[in-house]
């Protein structure tokens, strides 16, 4: 789902390089972390070099849960949750667009977990990350 661009090892992704990488899409991650530093200040960001995705990644964790995985792309970001079956009947019921859902119904399973990957393009995607993450808190 798009290639990452953060690749080169030697150049940590502080937010010059990343805004440079995003474009437009900067409102956004502005949007995304203004709600994240106010409702969430407990949450912890940490960029990491991950050999085997040769990328940069940033995982955002509560203690010892992650919430959620971001990666840099072209003109944008992606954000990835991981699911157990548990946050099923919650994310059904949820105010979630029904074409968020059906991609979490239909995604690939990796063992009990399953992904919601949304690209972070449009004030409507940042809006279900925001549904996301209060999901993810409620449930284990």
């Amino acid at each position: 789902m798009n290639d990452l661009v953060l690749k080169d090892k030697e150049i940590y992704p502080i937010e010059e390089v990343i805004f440079s990488h995003i474009g437009k899409t900067k409102t956004h991650w502005e949007s995304l972390f203004k709600h994240i530093h106010a409702n969430h200040p407990d949450f912890n960001e940490e960029w990491r070099y991950y050999n085997d995705g040769i990328s940069w990644l940033m995982k955002v964790t509560h203690k010892k849960k992650t919430i959620f995985w971001l990666g840099v792309i072209p003109k944008t970001f992606r954000i990835t949750f991981y699911f157990g079956d548990k946050a099923e009947p919650v994310i059904l019921s949820s105010g979630l667009p029904e074409e968020i859902k059906t991609n979490f119904m239909e995604g690939e399973r990796y063992g009990k977990i399953r992904g919601i990957t949304l690209l972070m393009n449009n004030k409507k995607n940042v809006e279900a990350a925001k549904q996301l993450i209060e999901i993810k808190l409620k449930t284990k």
